[in-house]
């Protein structure tokens, strides 16, 4: 524990990723929502640690390198990622026991995790990488002791490490994604299981049915109801309004405490002709933030960029703000008044209406004009009578994407819309694209022939029923607007369940991580990771060379490969020899070689392949998972080649010798670095070079 916890408090500033992890925490010490890309157990353990340390939530975690007051317990932030991390140490040890081999084997495989600086480095911070890899390495260890009982099936302790190894699996998909990985190892390991069960003829179909709803209720239904579990305890404690909100549905939103809920609380439900609304672009977080319909008095160019025409009419936009050019009246076309009638004549599904903006008095209109910016679609605009020949088109019919589920009567908050164009069949949309300086940098608003597409989905969140003093004047003044009678609001209506919340915080949290690619000075690619080409820059003294670098002991990533490598080549040549009768192990130790290939090798390829698929931003980080594959399979090619390989005693007692100097040059190299792992010397210029053994690290040197 001592090369985790030592100075855990230092530095006394903001490291790396801390800058978010911390500010989760600090939102769940006040309750308050917030949208991440990781699940939630990493960030409810720290702010577990946050609680025990009496951290009141009150400070904002700028940027890196702000010094965090005496108020921040920085030593309970960083409390439980440390010890996290320091119990990898004995879980690989106990891992590579159970795996069969010996305990000199284990400590070697232990030794490495534990002077291994990229593992350090990564569990004195507030940052939830250790959580994962302790619950990955957890789930390993479950499984194989789960698997060492198989003589005794359905005994006690068969059933407690088999839902170990389901709650592990749970825990590891809790903290990160990744976790996905371990299940796919885990699921393919069980599955190659059942089927030699199956081919076990004493076997009764009664004893394989019940090994196979042993399997499925502890190994799938147990790790979705508890990570069912923890997002509930998530959406418990982070339940009010918060920065966040708007990443999510008006549904969404209504859920949480203060904000837009307090906003809409008393509401009319239903939409009525004469309905005074603001229409949401309900999956607006695809173009990466909320907007909502927007106009202005502001008219389209008489020319675009590329010398097209356009109508020369008043601008319709979608607009990241609320504001008061965002309000539209829901007009009867039979009719000239603007008013809620008394019972109010409520719109359902297929009925045509007319949208007039509110400041402008304008009405919603398209017609055949190629939009600015996609002009394979329909120009959108507010229309103006300039007496010509371009007739106003301004019909809109409501069709309710949910009608079967939520009924045909149009709602607000909870009915999802499209507003199709009655002359051209076109479908009011958000291109995604942003309109140039004439239009103000807002998104384009177009009307497309391609209906059913998630673009063209909307909703109404704020909405109040009026009447007016005058009801054949339009336009007047806010302040001749009164309130219509109503029965049916939004206290009386049901909120989003936690399942719909669950299920649309999944949606955005799996979308919003695809579109993480913002370029970055320290980014890399999975290929650059096996030989630890590039590290990352978590820390700078503002006024020394002192500095935290995310790199790991070059030894132990470089001999991994090597490890790899090596473990490949003798499987070839043994599978070759054994073809030809030539058995260099018995059959135990042969198939503890065939397992380590498909449970260590096996999980470092699933935990390091699908990052080439993956188009989003990368880091050195997300190799680590498989960084801990690596080193238990390198460990134990070492006793596989002194064992299995090396014939004579003294060729095993010179491999011996190699080992024990390769070890401590492991311990040397750790120690070399480690004023790059704590962050603790004050480093010169030339002993910054001195540490950078590859052109391409960039490590940091400031001139003072």
């Amino acid at each position: 524990m001592a090369t985790r916890m030592w100075r855990l408090e230092y530095p006394n500033s903001v490291v790396f990723d801390e800058m978010h992890f911390g500010r989760f925490a600090s939102m769940y010490i006040r309750r308050t929502f917030f949208f991440d890309v990781h699940p939630p157990l990493g960030k409810l353990i720290i702010a577990f640690g946050a609680y025990l340390g009496d951290f009141s939530g009150n400070f904002t975690w700028e940027r890196i390198g702000t010094d965090y007051p005496s108020a921040v317990p920085v030593w309970y932030l960083r409390l439980f990622p440390a010890l996290f991390g320091s119990l990898l140490v004995p879980l690989t040890y106990q891992t590579t026991v159970e795996l069969g081999y010996n305990h000199w084997t284990a400590t070697l495989a232990g030794g490495m995790v534990l002077f291994e600086n990229s593992l350090v480095t990564q569990s004195r911070f507030l940052l939830i990488d250790s959580f994962l890899l302790f619950f990955i390495l957890a789930t390993l260890l479950c499984l194989l002791k789960f698997w060492r009982l198989k003589q005794s099936p359905f005994s006690p302790w068969w059933w407690a490490w088999l839902a170990g190894t389901g709650a592990m699996l749970a825990c590891a998909c809790s903290v990160k994604y990744v976790g996905v990985f371990t299940v796919l190892l885990v699921g393919g390991m069980i599955f190659h299981e059942l089927w030699k069960l199956v081919g076990d003829k004493r076997l009764s179909v009664h004893d394989l049915t019940s090994h196979f709803l042993a399997r499925a209720g502890l190994l799938a239904v147990l790790p979705v109801l508890l990570y069912l579990l923890l997002f509930h305890l998530h959406l418990e404690l982070a339940n009010r309004s918060g920065p966040h909100d708007e990443m999510m549905t008006s549904a969404f939103q209504a859920t949480l405490e203060g904000g837009l809920s307090r906003i809409t609380k008393s509401q009319p439900v239903s939409i009525a002709y004469g309905s005074q609304i603001t229409l949401r672009h309900t999956h607006g977080m695809f173009l990466g933030r909320p907007c909502w319909l927007h106009s202005h008095l502001s008219t389209y160019p008489v020319r675009y960029h590329d010398n097209r025409g356009s109508s020369a009419q008043q601008q319709v936009t979608c607009y990241s703000f609320k504001d008061i050019n965002n309000w539209w009246i829901v007009k009867d076309p039979g009719r000239t008044t603007l008013y809620v009638d008394d019972p109010p004549k409520l719109i359902h599904h297929g009925d045509i209406i007319q949208l007039v903006h509110g400041t402008s008095s304008r009405a919603l209109n398209s017609h055949n004009v190629a939009a600015p910016l996609s002009p394979y679609s329909q120009e959108v605009t507010c229309y103006i009578d300039y007496n010509i020949s371009l007739p106003a088109q301004n019909l809109w019919r409501v069709e309710l994407v949910d009608s079967a589920d939520e009924g045909d009567t149009w709602k607000s908050i909870q009915s999802h819309i499209r507003l199709v164009h009655v002359n051209t069949s076109a479908a009011l949309k958000v291109s995604g694209l942003q309109l140039p300086d004439w239009g103000f940098h807002q998104l384009e608003v177009v009307s497309d022939r391609v209906i059913q597409q998630e673009p063209t989905i909307w909703n109404v969140e704020e909405h109040k029923y009026t009447q007016v003093d005058q009801a054949d004047v339009v336009g007047n003044n806010e302040e001749t607007f009164n309130q219509a009678t109503y029965e049916d609001t939004m206290d009386d209506q049901p909120l989003m369940g936690f399942l719909g919340k669950f299920a649309e915080l999944q949606w955005k949290m799996l979308s919003t991580n695809k579109e993480l690619q913002q370029e970055h000075k320290y980014s890399s690619s999975p290929a650059e990771w096996p030989l630890m080409e590039r590290g990352v820059a978590y820390w700078l003294h503002p006024r020394t060379n002192a500095q935290i670098h995310f790199m790991g002991n070059p030894l132990v990533w470089w001999s991994g490969v090597v490890g790899i490598l090596g473990y490949l080549a003798l499987l070839g040549v043994f599978l070759v020899r054994r073809r030809r009768a030539c058995f260099d192990m018995d059959d135990e130790s042969w198939q503890r070689y065939i397992l380590t290939g498909e449970l260590v090798l096996g999980g470092w390829v699933l935990h390091y392949v699908p990052f080439f698929l993956m188009e989003r931003t990368l880091f050195l980080h997300h190799y680590l998972p498989a960084l801990v594959f690596k080193i238990l399979l390198l460990a134990v090619m070492v006793e596989n080649i002194h064992t299995h390989v090396l014939r004579w005693p003294i060729h095993r007692n010179v491999f011996s010798a190699l080992c024990a100097v390769w070890v401590t040059c492991i311990y040397f190299t750790y120690r070399k670095f480690a004023p790059l792992t704590y962050g603790n010397s004050d480093l010169s210029a030339d002993e910054v070079t001195d540490l950078k053994w590859l052109e391409s690290w960039d490590l940091l040197i400031q001139v003072l």
